[in-house]
Formats: structure tokens, sequence, C-alpha cells
């Protein structure tokens, strides 16, 4: 006798019907006719855009006020509707939902930029499967495709209406709501104790790396004096220079940064030559930071590029001082202090390079220097590593939980059969 998988046994026997969400469903708009002015002193709760964008299920405690009189004709949710938003700015995005699975005791109404699909009463749905149901890889990629637009991404209603989707008997729904209920809860669980410990090894982290800093007896001298400060520069007007051709120079800015890396080694966009020669061109392995955001979050070039008027650079430090040394000592909560203090005790808004210039650099031994990285090195792979460490260990919670849910809510779809 051959194995059977889980999914298997469980409907065995079983028909899972599937139906158009336009046979079997209404699909209603969320509030009409208001004003700014009927929301800065309501009456009435709403359900807003974020909350059914952030949660599988609405979280009742989040909601808005809108003044709603009693000649106004708005619909309001039920239990079991299922909420969409209506539009997103990237279309992988548009199109998430979230339900009602609570008993509501008073009228709760819809946002503006969201709508709802309320089942037919032959129709059982158990909104607790439904959660589950449209957030599933399948439904979402589906759903998805219903999306149009350049700058944002617009549901289409009608499209939307065709899509089909799998009803099971309740008792199937129940048993997947009760797996999917369990595995969630022990995925967060599991996911609430690594970031624990992600968040405890940070904090060690941090203070094993400021202790690591406080010298005593050493050399210390400016930035200044050890290395080239200079501000990045922006060739003007911007458009006139972006370039669609590769064999352009890379154009990097804020927004090229990936959190918990300390390489900027791509960017969305570059420029010409006859701006780069307008801006601030530097080599691969110089320093950049933003002079007017987190307090000098330094960076190391992964390659060589124009910078954006918003970094301010660090280069040419001379051979006493090792690059992944002086990564670390920039990172270092002695120096966001020492940036807030400069900061807050002058009329200046950011890090100018006077400022820069002036931080006191301690400057031990290279072979200190490169112990000192290296151990450091090991600590910021634990912590902020996506591919090693803690983060990878959440991130793969996350993805088991999304395939054993998708594995669950994958029902045989029925053939076509053609007609002559």
């Amino acid at each position: 006798m051959s194995h059977l998988s889980y999914m298997e046994k469980l409907l065995d026997g079983v028909e899972v019907e599937w139906r158009t969400l336009g046979d079997i469903s209404i699909v209603y708009g969320g509030l009409t006719g208001k004003s700014k002015n009927d929301f800065e002193d309501g009456n009435a709760s709403y359900i807003p855009y974020k909350n059914i964008f952030s949660n599988m299920a609405v979280n009742l405690d989040n909601l808005e006020l809108v003044k709603i009189s009693d000649m106004e004709n708005q619909r309001a949710v039920k239990y079991g509707d299922v909420l969409f938003t209506g539009s997103s700015e990237k279309p992988d995005e548009a199109g998430m939902s979230s339900v009602v699975t609570q008993e509501l005791e008073e009228a709760i109404y819809l946002n503006s930029f969201s709508f709802g699909v309320r089942f037919n009463s032959n129709i059982k749905m158990n909104p607790h499967f439904s959660k589950y149901l449209f957030r599933s890889y399948f439904m979402r990629k589906e759903i998805i495709k219903t999306a149009s637009g350049v700058t944002r991404f617009n549901i289409s209603k009608a499209r939307f209406k065709r899509l089909q989707i799998p009803i099971p008997p309740l008792n199937v729904q129940a048993e997947i709501v009760r797996v999917l209920d369990t595995f969630t809860e022990l995925t967060a669980e599991l996911t609430a104790e690594l970031t624990a410990e992600l968040t405890a090894r940070q904090q060690q982290y941090a203070y094993y790396r400021d202790e690591c800093f406080n010298f005593n007896e050493v050399e210390w001298e400016t930035l200044g004096v050890v290395s080239k400060i200079q501000r990045g520069a922006s060739p003007r007007p911007i458009a006139k220079y972006v370039t669609d051709d590769k064999s352009g120079v890379p154009w990097i800015k804020i927004g090229d940064t990936r959190l918990g890396s300390k390489f900027v080694d791509n960017t969305a966009q570059r420029i010409t030559f006859e701006g780069a020669e307008k801006s601030r061109v530097l080599k691969k392995g110089s320093f950049i930071m933003s002079n007017s955001m987190s307090y000098g979050r330094p960076y190391i070039l992964g390659i060589e590029g124009a910078i954006h008027d918003g970094w301010a650079s660090i280069s040419d430090f001379e051979a006493k001082l090792n690059p992944d040394f002086l990564y670390h000592y920039l990172s270092s909560g002695n120096v966001k202090k020492y940036w807030e203090s400069k900061i807050n005790s002058s009329s200046v808004s950011n890090l100018n390079s006077d400022i820069i210039k002036a931080l006191p650099v301690p400057i031990p031994p290279i072979d200190e220097q490169e112990r000192i990285a290296s151990i450091l090195d090991k600590f910021d792979t634990l912590t902020t590593s996506l591919t090693e460490g803690l983060p990878r260990e959440i991130e793969l919670r996350k993805q088991q939980y999304e395939y054993y849910r998708d594995l669950l809510l994958s029902f045989p779809k029925p053939e076509v059969v053609a007609h002559d």
C-alpha cells in the first residue's frame, strides 16, 4: 500500500468545489462621500487601510473614527467578510487581505481605499480558513494578476470577480485551521525566542565593541589628519544626467544601502560620465556615511561610483589604519554619542566636514587593529548577516511556516473538459 500524504488522507473521498468569487459572493466598496473634516471628530469606527494590509485577521483594537449620520447609506462590515486593499505602489502588494474573524457588537465600516467580499448565505466558509486561504502563495499570485497600473497598481474588480477559490467541506476547513493555528503559534513562539536572543546578542555585541575601543595608552589622531573627508556632490538638474546606459557610472544614493550590511555594492541608477565629472567619484573600499541621518552610520563601497550629496566620504586613510577596524570604530556607540554631542552643541543639523574631520581616532598597532576587527566581524556576522546567524534562522522559520501553509491549502483543481 502506497504512503498517503496528510492532505491525501484528509481529502480522501472528499469533494473540493472550485467557484468564482463573482458567483458566490458580493463585492462591495468602502466609505463614500467623505471629506477630510469627517475624520476629525468621528462617531463611528472604521477599519483603516494599514489594518488590512498588516493583519490576516482584522485587529478590532486598531480602528479609527469617522462621522456617520443616520441618513447615510454606508455598508457596515460583517463577521466572515474578507477585506482587500484596493491599490498599492507595488504590484506584488496589491489586494492584501484581512478577514473579520470576530462577531461585531456595533457597526464598523471600511475605509474608502479598500473593498470587501461577502459570501452568499449558501456558501460555507470558515472565516479562519479564509484568512489563511487568501494569504496563501497561490491565491496571492492570482490576486496580483488582477492589478494594473504604472505608478500605482489598482485591483480590477471585473478580473477579481473571475478568481476561482477552493471550497472544501467545513470539517476539512476546520482541521486545516487547527493545524495552521497550532503551527502559527509555535512559529510565533520560536520567532519571539530567536528575536529575544538576537536582541541580547546585539546588546552584547554593542557592549563588547565599545569596550574594545576604550584605549588608555595608544596614539590618537583626528580623522581629518589620517584620511580625506569630502561631501558628496549631485549634478544639477539630476534628471539630465541619469541614464539607463549600463556603461554609465553607478549613482550611489541613500536608498542603495541594505539593512544589516556594511557594504554598498549595488545601485538602482547610473549617471553619465559628464554627470560623474560634476559629482564626487570614489574608489572601491572608500567609506561613506549619511551626513544627515542615523548619525553617520558607516558603509564601505563595494563598487566604484559617484556619491549623492547626502553622503559624506572618508577615503585615502593612511596605511597604519585598518579599514575593518575603522568600520567598527565608526559604528560604535562612542562615536554615535560624539556625533550627537557635536550636533546638539552647535547650530548645524547635520554632520558637516568640520565635525567629521575633528573626530578623535585611536591608532593601536596594526596587528592589534586586525585582531579587534576579526573578533568584531564574527559578532557582526552573527547578529546582522542575512545569510548567517540568528536573522537567517528567523527567516528560515518564516519560510518553513509559509511552505506548510501553502501545502495545506493546495487543493486539486478539476480539469477543464473541452466541448465540441
